[in-house]
């Protein structure tokens, strides 16, 4: 088989065939099991059982009588997901959203080799190219287009023998990175334990402790006062103007915080924001109810993914999505951004609404309390708790970095194997 009979760079191997998927497989559209157990199809595992997972926020439909039937073996694709490697084989009999492919390899194809190919870094290239684009991040692939794909087919007992082999190799790389995971929550546990003994004073007092009524720290050090925040520092909220308008966002130049700015403030690393993906224009500022910040007032998210925090590292307008305080002589910035860190499971416990979206309402974000240690002691928290922080975060990105080097040595790997590039020893099935 010729290289220019496929779209990518690749050549068939003596002995090896190419054929489009849609030849190989078998679309089933099996429904009418709604007590089957539903599965879901993640990056990183393929399809797992959905009630494995605690970090599937989707919704199951209503009527699970129209969901599709999966049977162990069978190749399901997450349509929306399928570049990224939203597929894979299924080791569990169970149901699956409507909206995914179900595909049932006939005997000519090892559905282990498959689960494989397709995530092959040359095959997900190629499952990109003929996927369509959905704004702002998604692919949709269509049936026709992924019937079409060609794969790249070994002899059955090939097949086997190299699923066998990447079974083996995948799982020893993926103990690796598992063991490497579980150091890292280690580590965050221990950031969290550095701000919270800061908050607390355990790191720079040895005063003793008194009864508190703050739920999310129970005990005081003596000297210290606790009090309702917006007693110390400016409440402010955030608006969006209105986009009507589209002259207000012309020659736009103050930086304009919207959840888009989340995914920064999800990382305890980050205390300052200074760049923001959109702006607005002096206009658009004076023509609505939005509110210019000064640097250096802290944030709160408290919709979306609420209870995240920053502090703002430059004048910035936010959208309605935030809480603003813009502190007092009474309380310093960072230490504030440390308590709201400390406190956010409890903000989100406690304080926030809603089983789909949390929320933080505005009437819960004036009832939250904070210590107030004097001010020369809230920059002695600062200080002792910045001193560790960063040995710590050098360790994580040591971690972060070993585990992208195992990623991609994992990848390197499947498609070595998958496209022939490796000789693996064929044995009897």
């Amino acid at each position: 088989m010729t290289k220019s009979m496929l779209p990518f760079d690749l050549r068939a191997p003596s002995g090896w065939d190419v054929q489009p998927f849609g030849r190989i497989v078998e679309r089933s559209q099996e429904t009418g099991q709604p007590d089957a157990r539903p599965l879901s199809v993640f990056l990183d595992q393929g399809v797992v059982p959905r009630d494995s997972r605690d970090d599937n926020f989707n919704r199951l439909g209503a009527d699970l009588a129209k969901y599709l039937v999966v049977h162990d073996g069978d190749i399901v694709f997450n349509k929306l997901r399928t570049w990224q490697g939203g597929l894979g084989v299924s080791r569990f009999d169970g149901i699956v959203s409507p909206a995914y492919f179900v595909c049932r390899p006939n005997p000519a194809a090892d559905s282990r080799f498959l689960h494989y190919l397709l995530r092959s870094r040359v095959y997900l290239e190629e499952l990109t190219r003929v996927s369509k684009w959905m704004p702002p991040s998604q692919f949709d692939i269509a049936w026709d287009d992924l019937r079409s794909v060609p794969i790249l087919l070994p002899p059955p007992v090939t097949q086997r023998a190299i699923a066998v082999f990447l079974d083996r190799e995948t799982a020893r790389i993926d103990a690796l990175i598992t063991a490497k995971r579980l150091v890292i929550q280690l580590l965050e546990k221990r950031w969290q334990g550095v701000m919270q003994n800061g908050v607390s004073g355990s790191l720079t007092s040895n005063l003793p402790t008194k009864a508190s009524t703050i739920q999310w720290l129970p005990q005081l050090r003596v000297g210290w006062r606790e009090g309702k925040l917006n007693l110390v520092a400016r409440l402010g909220s955030g608006h969006t103007p209105s986009r009507q308008h589209p002259e207000w966002w012309e020659a736009p130049t103050i930086p304009w915080i919207t959840t888009g700015e989340v995914a920064q403030m999800r990382s305890d690393r980050i205390e300052y924001l200074t760049e923001t993906r959109e702006m607005i224009s002096e206009l658009g500022m004076s023509n609505s109810s939005a509110t210019l910040h000064p640097a250096g007032t802290v944030i709160l998210c408290r919709t979306a993914s609420a209870g995240y925090s920053a502090i703002m590292g430059r004048d910035m307008a936010t959208s309605q999505d935030f809480a603003t305080w813009t502190c007092g002589p009474l309380i310093r910035p960072r230490y504030l951004l440390l308590c709201l860190r400390v406190m956010r499971n409890d903000l989100l416990g406690r304080l926030a609404m809603g089983s789909t979206h949390q929320t933080i309402y505005m009437p819960e974000i004036e009832s939250i309390k904070i210590p107030l240690p004097p001010v020369p002691e809230q920059e002695a928290i600062i200080a002792a708790v910045y001193s560790q922080l960063p040995a710590i975060d050098s360790s994580l990105k040591l971690l972060d970095r070993q585990i992208d080097l195992l990623n991609e040595r994992r990848q390197g790997l499947i498609t070595a194997g998958v496209t022939g590039e490796l000789h693996i020893r064929e044995t009897a099935p």
